[in-house]
């Protein structure tokens, strides 16, 4: 698997967005630039293993991929509330 240069910026642009935008809606858990940008990946990819078992589309084009990002980033944050408090939000 080849993942060009521009590629790579572009997944970590909309990684960091996502992690970034989570962080705001979910208070409390921010984990810096570089926590954001792994939890705004990570939820990308909790992101595109659920939605499509719950057959849920929005669109696509960038902003969509972002929106993705940033709903399986806000579920990975919560689950890491739920453990982290020991399931008290």
């Amino acid at each position: 698997m080849y993942i060009s240069s521009e590629s790579l910026i572009v997944i970590l642009f909309v990684g960091l967005v996502a992690g970034w935008l989570a962080g705001k809606i979910v208070r409390g858990t921010g984990f810096g630039i570089i926590g954001d940008i792994i939890v705004g990946i990570a939820g990308a990819f909790i992101a595109s293993w659920l939605f499509p078992k719950l057959h849920i589309t929005i669109g696509s084009g960038l902003i969509s991929e972002i929106i993705y990002s940033a709903i399986g980033a806000i579920i990975l944050l919560l689950i890491v509330r739920l453990v982290r408090t020991g399931g008290r939000f």
